[in-house]
């Protein structure tokens, strides 16, 4: 009988906790649109403008030779293109690793020691400001990932292995947040990056202005930290796991629209 009535206890109790986890997320949502109107991030898009069009580094150069893939110096619509592969590099690229590139190429900037700069510092500093200008070139846009290549369809298939690949001490994986509907964290609502609406809102707000970091953080950033959550050891700045993840999200969330630079807690 007191079985019974605990039973009865907690199934009354559902619909409460389910109106009080609503109420969360509507205001969480309420706080963001507040924020949104004056987003820090539109003060690393400007900065990030001006620094495209900027002669820098040893070789005193801008970015109007970079081809983001849509031709030299567009920026209009790339970003919802990006991961894809590039013949020049041989390589599938995210718009971190491409940014790479153009640096070392046409400014002669050292690749390999921005990658190994902490996020925040020096040369990083710069990326987060590229990639805030370059993501809001296409703000309202849809994604719509290159998949014709070999070594695209390729990257999908290792992101997706990578995604579902459980390890570390928790044995956690991507997938163990964000691979169902309906999941939370704290007061996080976490995306299913699985599929559509969340792939395409979930990958599409990065980079995006952090107000509890108080700094802008790109989508290789914002991996790390998934895996320092996981328990996992870094993957290197710009590597292919990185961009493997990059080429299954985005691919998901084809159609989405994308709002980056967004605006997160």
């Amino acid at each position: 009988m007191k079985l019974k009535l605990v039973g009865l206890f907690v199934l009354g109790l559902l619909p409460m906790l389910a109106a009080a986890q609503k109420a969360t997320a509507e205001g969480i949502a309420e706080y963001r649109a507040m924020l949104a109107d004056g987003n820090p991030a539109e003060l690393f898009e400007a900065k990030g403008e001006a620094l495209w069009k900027q002669a820098r580094g040893p070789k005193n150069a801008s970015f109007a030779q970079c081809d983001l893939g849509k031709g030299p110096g567009v920026t209009k619509g790339a970003f919802v293109e990006l991961p894809r592969y590039f013949a020049d590099t041989a390589r599938v690229q995210d718009l971190e690793s491409r940014l790479l590139t153009c640096m070392e190429v046409l400014q002669g900037f050292s690749a390999a020691t921005i990658a190994k700069t902490p996020f925040g510092r020096d040369e990083q500093k710069t990326m987060e400001s590229l990639v805030a200008f370059i993501s809001g070139e296409s703000r309202g846009m849809k994604f719509n990932l290159p998949q014709a290549h070999s070594q695209e369809k390729l990257m999908y298939a290792v992101g997706k292995q990578v995604f579902y690949q459980r390890a570390g001490p928790y044995d956690f994986s991507c997938a163990s947040c964000h691979g169902e509907d309906n999941k939370r964290v704290r007061l996080q609502d976490l995306p299913n990056l699985t599929k559509n609406p969340g792939a395409g809102d979930g990958f599409g707000a990065w980079p995006a202005y952090r107000v509890s970091s108080g700094d802008l953080w790109s989508m290789q950033r914002r991996l790390n930290d998934c895996y320092r959550q996981q328990r996992f050891p870094f993957p290197g700045y710009a590597s292919d796991v990185t961009i493997a993840l990059g080429v299954y999200m985005g691919v998901n969330g084809k159609g989405g629209v994308s709002t980056a630079p967004a605006l997160k807690r």
